[in-house]
């Protein structure tokens, strides 16, 4: 590879994905298309988005209340659309997946029914720095349970000086905590240095001792290879505005696995739309779940919001997670490469790269740590067009993601940064 913008064009003409860029909205700044590298946070909209919402106001226009049988898409089952499409990314069967709330809602119901704490078996072993929403889900769900964070919840960090996660010391304190564990509850992606982990060995592994396992996928969802049945995830869930591109507090996606989902007996908060569908209008007092994951739904589809969510699903479809991860580790690679050719060549540089260098234990995102210029660089980065994601204490992810992203994308953040540099 080579830092030039002959290399980068070169890559970029020999990208099969190259026109996909074309079908999404790129954000202006100063007239000008800003190089973005942040859908790890908000994916950008796709170009369909307005007309697929616009496809639901007119029929809700056309039809009102009776747009639930007769729209384009019928509303009464609207969350189907979306089921084969989330099945596809997160390796499910369709009765396995469904769209519905949000994700930390998701979660919290999510525990209702997997979290069981007993007498002996009531911990729950997690990440160490999980994103805040899991922090405080977990934190409230134990106090919910009449039991003490500190003497529930154990977290397995990074070693001293270190910045990744260990697979050998998560599998370590699983066979630790033992028969006292109940779930474990982990992150797919690492929101911060974006190690992806190893879903399947950690499941293994808690299914061994006793205890379920289930996923956060905000961050691996569209962005990395899943196989959700086959590695016999409990549950998990996931949000749709990152890699999903589905619009701001779009709508979550939940998994849950067959052998729990026609269990009939297992504890949960109902709602109405999670009742047996052939007898929903009946207005029976006795809740009757849906077999799979709809016999976990609440209310009914908000369908301006998945709307938005089935233009992106529509184009995923059409393209196809082989493709997608294909064209990110090359564009990751490209990334890094730019990285460490600037590091080389710049002794005042003191960027460090805190995601695995291993492919598949990476997605789309590039954290830099930034040693002691973090935020000055980044505000820098932000004035040149930069669109990228500051987290504290001092570390800016990159994102480049390979529905929109070019190679010449990544050659020109590594010249802004060399400008930076150069001062």
């Amino acid at each position: 590879m080579k830092n030039t913008i002959e290399h980068a064009a070169d890559l970029d003409s020999k990208d099969t994905l190259s026109d996909y860029r074309g079908r999404f909205h790129i954000p202006e700044s100063n007239d000008k298309e800003v190089y973005y590298f942040t859908g790890n946070s908000l994916g950008l909209q796709p170009k369909s988005a307005q007309s697929y919402v616009q496809q639901e106001l007119d029929d809700w226009a056309k039809f009102g209340v009776e747009g639930h049988f007769h729209a384009k898409n019928p509303w009464v089952s609207y969350h189907k659309i979306l089921s084969g499409p989330f099945a596809r990314l997160v390796g499910a069967n369709e009765d396995e997946v469904v769209a519905m709330n949000g994700l930390s809602v998701n979660l919290h119901l999510m525990m209702v029914s997997f979290y069981r704490p007993t007498a002996k078996r009531f911990k729950i072993i997690c990440e160490a720095k999980a994103f805040p929403s899991d922090q405080y889900m977990l934190e409230s769900q134990v106090k919910f349970h009449g039991l003490e964070p500190d003497q529930t919840i154990v977290e397995v960090g990074p070693r001293e000086g270190e910045h990744l996660i260990r697979k050998e010391d998560i599998l370590a304190k699983i066979e630790e905590v033992g028969d006292e564990l109940a779930l474990v509850f982990w992150g797919g992606v690492n929101y911060y240095s974006g190690q992806v982990f190893d879903l399947k060995g950690i499941t293994k592994k808690a299914h061994s001792v006793g205890a379920l396992a289930g996923f956060d996928l905000a961050h691996g969802v569209g962005n990395v290879k899943l196989d959700l049945h086959d590695w016999n995830v409990d549950f998990a869930c996931w949000c749709s505005y990152k890699y999903l591109n589905s619009g701001p507090g779009s709508v979550s996606g939940i998994f849950v696995h067959s052998k729990h989902g026609s269990d009939d007996s297992m504890p949960r908060f109902a709602g109405w739309w999670g009742h047996d569908e052939s007898r929903r209008f009946l207005m029976e007092k006795e809740f009757v779940a849906m077999q799979g994951a709809q016999g976990w739904q609440l209310s009914n589809a908000p369908v301006l919001i998945m709307a938005s969510c089935k233009a992106s699903m529509d184009i995923f479809d059409e393209v196809g997670m082989d493709k997608l991860v294909e064209k990110s580790k090359k564009l990751t690679s490209f990334m890094e490469f730019v990285f460490n050719d600037i590091s080389s060549r710049y002794s005042n540089c003191n960027l460090e790269v805190i995601t695995p260098k291993e492919e598949g234990s990476r997605g789309c995102q590039l954290s830099v740590l930034a040693h002691g210029q973090g935020k000055e660089m980044f505000d820098f980065l932000t004035a040149n067009g930069v669109i990228a994601d500051w987290r504290e204490p001092n570390v800016i992810r990159l994102a480049a993601i390979p529905l929109y992203n070019s190679f010449a994308d990544v050659y020109s953040l590594g010249q802004i940064i060399e400008n930076y540099l150069k001062r």
